[in-house]
């Protein structure tokens, strides 16, 4: 209570209501004192310990400061673009957004001398935001109506019979007080975001996608190399979910505007771990977040795994076992590289070998491999890492890609000595990727004393045991497909994918279409002579190496896969 020593100075509004007889001016130093105390604004404590009517302070309000009182029962609460502005937000300030136009988002308020919250709003939003007058009473009651909405969007999101999930998020930092009012930490919030990282992990997804849109927010599984919508998540809640998974990977939760990278170390037990690669991009509708899962023992399935034929597995074994030259894996994006490249690594590593890696980035960690991974923004790059290595005495290198005529060159001089290189490039078939060497500058000399393996691979879904069924197709359609008559006449068993519970859309599980192609003394010849990718590929005919398409069609006569599928992924 004011004193006659107290230096409390009436502000603008309580002197309005000491001037329209609403008040004493003791009244209203008290007051002001009292919603001080509180944390209040001046309207809210008037309001709500009933010392003035809600519309009489509005208009006082309205009066004083010279702006139109807006009446919130017109406004369609459904129309209101709640979901961008955290419910934490708005609870802290007691503001409620209305309506947008533009970069400019109006904001139902009670109490016009709020500046404070208009600006953390602008601050989290990046929009410019203005006040709007409404009544406190009604404010109240569309507040308490929009975070129940919020409440129930949660609840209806969580399944009733989800178990309390408690995964650990290894060296997970504490958080300043931005992130817990963001309500990042909000159990619900928490618990599905686990729900949703374990799901992924025991689906064998390979990736998740979190997508805003204007009306809905997707998630959705890349398994078996196939997107999947998952769940539909209430829109509302999209700014907290985002903001949960950019805490767990150590992001900056207050940027939105320029993508940014982190990881994800979960603990599922005390003897597995399981790493997020994460990357946020900012979209017309709030940031995409894309989860890469990835998962070290799927390196070590083994060389029998990995879907050789016999000769095939044959020859890759043998070109692994070579104490020097170059191992180069080619196929697009997604088609296994890394796997068949650290299987090989697998094999290979032991005590007495010093065995060097330069990636971008590192994807899985091998305990007794020395991994680097490249940064371009400080010099790193592959062709600074590779010559690093060659300083440290290796017996085995592996660089993640060949991009340039420099990387090229240091790999080729390592393989001619006395190292053995394995490294990835992007072309369709083991042919092309002679002819792109040379296209890059590389001596013809240096490409065929150098090289003594190219393996082209694509990733195919495995057709599920349980539901596959025998796809009649008739004759002229195999025949069209490439299938040797004579083999048709033998029977060529077709299988298609059905589908049960067991399974996705009745494929699980993938396997590799493999080119396997050895450097031959006659293909080098034909390496020296400058031959195109065309003679290099009737070349490798004539030695009996299968083209992906022949390599694909013998695991549709399997069974392993279906025509389908093998058209998916080796058809141009």
């Amino acid at each position: 209570m004011a004193t006659p020593g107290t230096s409390i100075r009436i502000n603008a509004l309580a002197r309005r209501l000491v001037n329209d007889q609403l008040l004493t001016e003791q009244q209203a130093l008290e007051a002001q004192q009292a919603a001080a105390e509180n944390q209040q604004s001046l309207v809210s404590w008037l309001v709500n310990e009933e010392r003035i009517d809600a519309t009489a302070v509005a208009t006082a309000a309205a009066q004083e400061y010279g702006v139109p009182l807006f009446d919130l029962d017109a406004m369609d609460r459904e129309q209101m673009p709640v979901k961008l502005v955290d419910d934490k937000l708005i609870q802290k300030h007691r503001v409620l957004p209305l309506f947008q136009r533009g970069k400019r988002l109006f904001l139902a308020v009670s109490d016009p001398t709020e500046h404070d919250a208009l600006d953390e709003i602008k601050f989290h939003t990046g929009l410019t935001t203005s006040a709007v007058l409404v009544q406190e009473d009604k404010l109240s009651t569309a507040l308490e109506q929009a975070l129940e909405d919020q409440d129930a969007a949660m609840s209806e999101m969580l399944n009733a019979d989800l178990e309390e999930l408690d995964l650990d998020v290894v060296d997970e930092e504490q958080q300043d007080d931005e992130g817990a009012n963001l309500g990042v930490d909000d159990a619900p919030v928490v618990r599905y975001v686990n729900k949703v990282l374990l799901d992924a992990i025991n689906g064998g997804a390979s990736d998740i996608h979190f997508e805003p849109y204007e009306k809905q927010f997707r998630v959705r599984f890349r398994q078996d190399g196939i997107l999947h919508e998952i769940a539909n998540p209430p829109v509302s809640l999209a700014s907290r979910l985002i903001a949960r998974l950019k805490v767990m990977a150590r992001m900056n939760i207050a940027e939105r505007r320029i993508p940014q990278d982190g990881r994800i170390k979960l603990a599922l037990s005390r003897n597995r771990a399981i790493d997020f690669r994460v990357n946020t991009c900012p979209t017309l509708y709030g940031e995409k977040v894309v989860l890469r899962i990835l998962d070290s023992s799927a390196a070590q399935v083994g060389v029998d795994a990995l879907g050789f034929e016999e000769a095939q597995k044959k020859a890759f074994l043998s070109a692994i076992n070579k104490p020097y030259g170059m191992i180069l894996v080619t196929g697009p994006t997604g088609s296994g590289k890394t796997v068949t490249l650290y299987t090989a690594l697998n094999l290979l590593n032991k005590p007495e070998v010093n065995i060097s890696t330069a990636e971008d980035p590192v994807e899985i960690q091998v305990p007794g491999i020395n991994q680097v991974n490249v940064n371009p923004k400080t010099g790193l790059t592959f062709a600074e890492a590779l010559r690093a290595f060659l300083r440290q005495d290796p017996d085995i290198v592996m660089v993640g890609e060949i991009r340039d005529l420099e990387t090229a060159e240091i790999a080729v001089k390592a393989a001619q000595t006395g190292h053995l290189v394995l490294s990835t490039l992007h072309t369709n078939d083991a042919p092309q990727t002679l002819t792109r060497l040379a296209n890059m500058g590389i001596p013809a000399f240096n490409i065929a004393s150098s090289v003594n393996l190219i393996l082209a691979q694509r990733l195919a879904r495995r057709l599920c045991e349980h539901c596959k069924a025998p796809d009649e197709l008739a004759r002229e359609e195999l025949i069209k497909e490439g299938i040797p008559q004579a083999e048709i006449d033998r029977e060529w068993n077709v299988f298609k994918p059905v589908g049960c519970d067991l399974c996705t859309r009745g494929y699980k599980g993938r396997v590799g279409i493999f080119e396997v192609m050895p450097i031959s003394e006659e293909m080098e010849r034909l390496i020296m002579e400058g031959a195109n990718a065309i003679r290099l590929r009737e070349q490798a005919q004539a030695e009996g190496i299968e083209d992906l398409r022949t390599s694909g069609l013998r695991k549709v006569k399997a069974g392993i896969t279906s025509l389908e599928e093998l058209n998916r992924v080796t058809k141009d």
